[in-house]
């Protein structure tokens, strides 16, 4: 008899301590801005599943594709800040008019390499990571787009050919550097965009390799000039109220997951770029290699951007880029 009250007690506790141990875990909404074939979507996927593994179940993301719950565009950085939603991918270009800083990594041309972009994004991050805190939120992961060119609708051999396209960009910087070269630059929420060149509202864009195949471009346009635009920089980022609320090993499990991801995001950017060039050649775009003519022209119109950028720098930040802007 006394054994039967004994296992009952134990299995009483079992469960109790079970209950307080599901009580205790964290919920939590990611909002990502991309669809979820989106390789940056997938990515924050990929850092829930190893938040979940490393907390041992006791931090739980759900991740929310496709801009569901509302949010893609300038206005991330204060939905987060003000706990709209916990926590969000976001372009860092897209948001730089609320924090300077976020837009030197879309600053045309300042680097042309992964090598180089990943020695900007290790300078840089001390800065990322203040303003984010100013915006009662931790950075967690940063890691860039495939560098961005040209999508048109015909061959892009001379600064001529670009003059009078309809073009759509994701930043501000992007929006001056097309209307220096003579593009007629347009802002509008990703989602529009196919659309937009169905009906000839836009008649290129100024994206990925990466983004072109994912937005099977090949089916309203014809090349591709991958003129290494930028490198620009997604960055997921937790409301710091929450983040607060995380125990230190809660915590702790989560930095060690956004390191992960971002380490494999750096590898899978690189290796998604170079697939999605020979995935939209073999679907019928012609890319098309860069002209020594242009290039000079294309560094020209940079180069202006970036003096320009640099004159609304803050301090540190101006000292930094005077490295990288010759």
């Amino acid at each position: 008899m006394k054994s039967i009250k004994t296992l009952f007690v134990v299995t009483i506790l079992v469960l109790f301590t079970g209950s307080a141990a599901m009580a205790e875990a964290m919920k939590l909404d990611l909002n990502a801005v991309y669809g979820a074939t989106s390789f940056h979507t997938q990515g924050a996927m990929d850092f829930a599943k190893r938040v979940e593994a490393h907390s041992n179940g006791s931090v739980l993301i759900t991740v929310h594709p496709g801009g569901s719950l509302g949010f893609k565009g300038p206005e991330l950085l204060k939905v987060v800040k003000d706990g709209q939603v916990p926590m969000s991918d976001i372009l860092m270009g897209v948001v730089a008019g609320s924090a300077h800083v976020f837009g030197v990594s879309s600053l045309p041309r300042l680097v042309k390499s992964y090598d180089e972009a990943k020695a900007l994004y290790a300078d840089c991050k001390p800065l990322y990571e203040k303003s984010a805190r100013r915006w009662n939120q931790k950075l967690l992961y940063a890691a860039p787009w495939p560098p961005s060119g040209l999508v048109t609708k015909k061959a892009i051999v001379t600064r001529a050919d670009i003059d009078g396209i309809k073009t759509r960009t994701y930043d501000k910087n992007g929006a001056e550097f097309l209307r220096a070269l003579g593009a007629m630059p347009l802002s509008m929420p990703w989602g529009e965009v196919y659309a937009s060149l169905r009906t000839g509202m836009i008649d290129s864009v100024l994206t990925s390799s990466e983004s072109a195949k994912n937005g099977k471009f090949w089916e309203v346009l014809s090349h591709f000039e991958p003129i290494n635009y930028a490198y620009p920089l997604n960055m997921v980022t937790i409301n710091l109220d929450y983040w607060n609320a995380l125990s230190k090993d809660q915590q702790a499990a989560m930095l060690k997951a956004a390191s992960e991801t971002e380490a494999a995001q750096w590898a899978a950017s690189q290796a998604r770029s170079e697939e999605a060039l020979k995935a939209i050649a073999a679907e019928g775009i012609t890319v098309t290699p860069e002209s020594p003519e242009l290039t000079a022209e294309l560094d020209a119109a940079a180069l202006a951007i970036q003096k320009k950028f640099l004159k609304k720098a803050k301090k540190a930040e101006k000292a930094l880029l005077n490295t990288y802007i010759k």
